[in-house]
């Protein structure tokens, strides 16, 4: 427990702090009315990895890339994970995608052809091949399986297809190797979908064991949802893996995490801290999973390291043991008040204070715009077939 006043401690477990920043962050995107292009998006895997260690090298916090197949695949991938290495960064989660395919208008794992249900799964298990040759520990995986009308098909039936899915998939991982299961409240599938809440990826996950854990979307819950509630939950029961981090205003918005509420996002993560679990040796991942369809990419991905920082630090500042004394005295206001003056200070000084001790540009967006690498990245992408999320 970090004591209130002990900056030591708080600069240190800020500096252990990471974050997993995704390939297809950096590529164009768009929603499903319009993808609007940028110039200089990466047009392969090695320009999204070179973008991602540039964020790296920025605020010194993001040294792991997530990839999606198939968007990121390479005949070698062995070449792709030294290349990253060589850049400062490291191959992280590797993302699935069982929603592009025509094959899977009706489902994936859960789909009712047995002959589509094996061709999502042997998908599922490149993932873990491509793992093997990059040496990442996690796999992430996302249905948008699930059905629009009632008795399009059997919502028993399509639960024991997907456990038997996890359960192959799961079987062939590692012994280093772990499952993230993802859940989404719904979309596309808008009468039921299989995975739609944490309570269904927990329940798989328990029966999978102790390599199977959950990943918490922030966008993938419904309105008024208590996302810190969950957190506490799944630290509990050992069963948090990950995080995808995110804000949203109405649905699935992948807009930039602490975008819309940083007062969550700051709930968020005192329960991490409140957990003991914001070391990375505790085993979460804390990776975005954002859209910027309209603001400049990676200015963005590195205004949303530091966001999650900010409200890092925040939740570090919380008086634990003030706050533990007004709990157990029943003092509602006075508890709820050294909640609020944590999240109240003002941490960018500190933060700032944190990166020049780094030897890293106390403003990270200032730096990167001047550094020139954007007007690069222009000039040198210019041409050919700009790298996307298939839209």
């Amino acid at each position: 427990m970090i004591a209130v006043g002990d900056l030591t401690a708080v600069k240190q477990a800020l500096r252990a702090q990471r974050i997993e920043t995704p390939s297809w962050a950096y590529a164009n995107s768009g929603t499903r009315f319009k993808v609007f292009p940028q110039p200089g998006v990466p047009r392969t895997p090695e320009e999204k990895i070179a973008d991602a260690a540039t964020v790296h090298r920025f605020t010194g916090v993001a040294p792991s890339v997530a990839l999606h197949i198939p968007w990121d695949r390479v005949d070698d991938y062995g070449a792709l994970t030294a290349y990253a290495r060589d850049l400062g960064v490291e191959i992280g989660a590797i993302n699935t995608n069982v929603f592009q395919d025509e094959d899977y208008k009706l489902g994936s794992v859960t789909n009712p052809d047995p002959g589509i249900r094996r061709k999502a799964t042997d998908h599922l298990l490149e993932a873990i091949s491509i793992m093997d040759a990059t040496g990442s520990r996690d796999l992430k995986l996302w249905f948008s399986d699930g059905i629009n009308y009632p008795g399009q098909d059997d919502i028993r039936d399509r639960q024991d297809r997907l456990a038997a899915a996890l359960k192959e998939t799961y079987d062939r991982l590692g012994p280093d190797q772990r499952m993230l299961l993802e859940y989404k409240l719904f979309e596309p599938a808008f009468y039921a979908t299989d995975v739609p809440d944490w309570g269904t990826s927990y329940a798989h996950c328990v029966e999978l064991g102790e390599k199977a854990t959950v990943c918490i979307d922030t966008g993938h819950h419904a309105p008024g949802t208590n996302i810190e509630f969950i957190v506490a939950f799944l630290l509990r029961a050992g069963k948090l893996g990950a995080f995808d981090f995110n804000s949203r205003f109405y649905a699935d918005d992948d807009l930039m995490v602490g975008a819309a509420d940083p007062f969550q996002l700051f709930r968020i993560m005192y329960e991490i801290v409140r957990g003991e679990a914001l070391d990375p040796s505790y085993g979460i991942a804390f990776m975005l999973d954002q859209c910027h369809n309209i603001e400049a990419k990676i200015p963005a991905i590195i205004r949303s390291v530091m966001n999650v920082q900010e409200a890092t630090a925040k939740a570090l500042l919380v008086d634990r043991t003030a706050l533990r004394a007004a709990q157990q005295a029943g003092d509602v206001l006075g508890a709820n008040a050294v909640l609020m003056d944590a999240y109240n200070t003002d941490v960018r000084p500190l933060l700032a204070e944190l990166r020049e001790e780094a030897g890293l540009d106390p403003d990270p967006v200032a730096a990167y715009h001047r550094s020139g690498y954007q007007e690069k990245i222009v000039a040198e992408r210019a041409g050919g077939t700009q790298a996307g999320w298939g839209a």
